[in-house]
C-alpha cells in the first residue's frame, strides 16, 4: 500500500492509479509517474499487513532476509570448519568462511542490534563498522576465554563467537521488528501494542 507524503491519506496503489489515469491518456504514462515518485519520495509504498511477532518478522523473507543469510553463513563457516579436517580439499572455503565469520560478521551484527533502522547509516557505513568492530570483539572473546577452563584453542572460539554471533543475531531481529512496528502505527496500520488493524478500520486513511 503506498501513501502520499504530506496530509494525504493513505491510498492503495489501484487508487492512485485509477485517479491518475483520469489526468493522463496513456497507462504507461501513469505507471511512469507513480514510478518516477516512489523514485524521488513523493509516494511512498506500505506495507498494509507488517508483521507484528518475531515469528511473523522472521517468516517474512521481505522483512528478514538479512537474518537468514547471516545465520546461514554462520552455519556454513562452522560446518567448513569441521568439514575441512576430514575433507583437505574444503580448505579454501574454510579461509573464505572463516574470513567473514571473524572478521565481519561478530560487527555485523552488533551495528544492526545498535543501528536497526536502515536509514541511520549508509551501506559503506556499515561495512565499515562491521569490519572495525569485529576486529574489536574477537579479541575480547579471547581475552575472556584466557580466563576460562577452556582457554584459547579452536572449539571454543568457534562455540563462543557462535554463540556471540546467534544471540546478538536475534536481538538486531528483534530491534528491527520494534522499528517496523513503530511506522505501523504512526502510520494507523497497526495499534499500539503491535496488533494489526482490520482492513476497514479508519486508520487506514489516516495522514501521514
Amino acid at each position: 500500500m503506498p501513501c502520499e507524503q504530506g496530509e494525504a491519506p493513505l491510498k492503495t496503489l489501484e487508487e492512485i492509479v485509477r485517479e491518475r489515469l483520469a489526468r493522463h491518456k496513456s497507462l504507461y504514462e501513469t505507471l511512469y509517474s507513480v514510478y518516477r515518485d516512489v523514485r524521488e519520495g513523493k509516494l511512498k509504498l506500505v506495507d498494509p499487513e507488517p508483521p507484528t511477532t518475531l515469528a511473523q518478522y522472521l517468516r517474512r523473507l521481505d522483512y528478514s532476509l538479512w537474518f537468514w543469510t547471516t545465520a546461514a553463513l554462520i552455519a556454513a563457516a562452522i560446518t567448513s570448519i569441521w568439514a575441512s579436517s576430514v575433507a583437505p580439499q574444503l580448505l579454501p572455503l574454510r579461509y573464505i568462511l572463516g574470513t567473514l565469520y571473524v572478521l565481519f560478521i561478530p560487527g555485523y551484527v552488533l551495528v544492526e542490534a545498535l543501528y536497526p533502522e536502515e536509514k541511520s547509516l549508509a551501506p559503506l557505513e556499515r561495512l565499515a563498522l562491521s569490519i572495525g568492530l569485529s576486529l574489536a570483539i574477537i579479541p575480547l572473546i579471547g581475552l575472556l576465554l584466557n580466563y576460562t577452563p577452556w582457554g584459547i584453542r579452536l572449539e571454543p572460539i568457534v562455540t563462543s563467537t557462535a554463540v556471540y554471533n546467534t544471540v546478538l543475531l536475534l536481538i538486531a531481529a528483534y530491534r528491527k521488528l520494534t522499528i517496523v512496528r513503530m511506522e505501523a502505527e504512526a502510520l494507523g496500520i497497526a495499534d499500539r501494542d503491535g496488533r494489526r488493524r482490520k482492513p476497514g478500520d479508519d486508520a487506514l486513511a489516516a495522514p501521514v
